[in-house]
């Protein structure tokens, strides 16, 4: 059942590339389960690690109102936290350790490595600063996929990962997502399979624009 859609967009902002994330639920969907969500990143240019973060998340009765200032260099973050925006907030403090993402940073971030010269198995470690702590975290690397079928994108040369989740009340502790990413510069996330606490979610590939890179994964 076609749930929701999600784009992402980036800014270029000076000293900064400004992250946009908006995703909701398809009017006819809304009758079982209706989401809003708004996540934004800014991050330095030079190290890719967010300075500042807002998320705005409303999933049914569930809503969360965050912003993060990253002191990357003090290892501190401090976080101002409401139901909803607008309303009076807690801030709080909290030290971590260096080289913390916020969720959508991290994403953007891990497309940097080079993994296609790796062996299949090979994984990078990464940091996430998220409801007010700190999660350690790995993205396995399962391999490349040279003719992955995408559903009514055609077919493409694929790497695939595996990244360690976070469990909770979405994902369960032994959920394995499975992410197939362009097999080029570009490295756009084609196709998502994931369990969740209640089924499983597929996300692909709609549409895509101003890429950076010839996309040449497309077979």
């Amino acid at each position: 059942m076609p749930a929701g859609e999600v784009t992402f967009k980036i800014f270029d902002e000076g000293t900064q590339y400004h992250y946009q994330a908006r995703g909701e639920t398809y009017d006819s969907y809304e009758w079982f389960f209706k989401a809003r969500d708004e996540y934004d990143s800014w991050v330095d240019k030079n190290t890719l690690l967010p300075n500042y973060s807002e998320r705005s998340v409303n999933e049914g009765d569930y809503h969360i109102f965050e912003k993060i200032s990253f002191n990357q260099a003090g290892r501190k973050m401090t976080v101002w936290r409401s139901p909803k925006r607008g309303d009076a907030e807690e801030k709080t403090e909290h030290a971590v350790q260096a080289d913390c993402n916020d969720v959508l940073s991290s994403l953007y971030n891990l497309r940097n490595f080079d993994y296609g010269s790796q062996q299949a198995g090979y994984s990078i470690p990464f940091r996430i600063f998220m409801d007010k702590e700190e999660y350690p975290l790995k993205m396995n690397y399962l391999g490349k996929e040279s003719n992955k079928k995408v559903y009514k994108m055609g077919r493409y040369k694929t790497l695939k990962f595996q990244p360690q989740v976070i469990a909770g009340t979405v994902f369960k502790e032994d959920a394995k997502m499975t992410v197939w990413v362009s097999d080029d510069a570009n490295r756009i996330p084609l196709l998502i399979e994931t369990p969740v606490s209640v089924g499983s979610v597929k996300m692909v590939l709609k549409d895509y624009w101003g890429l950076k890179y010839n996309f040449e994964a497309k077979n």
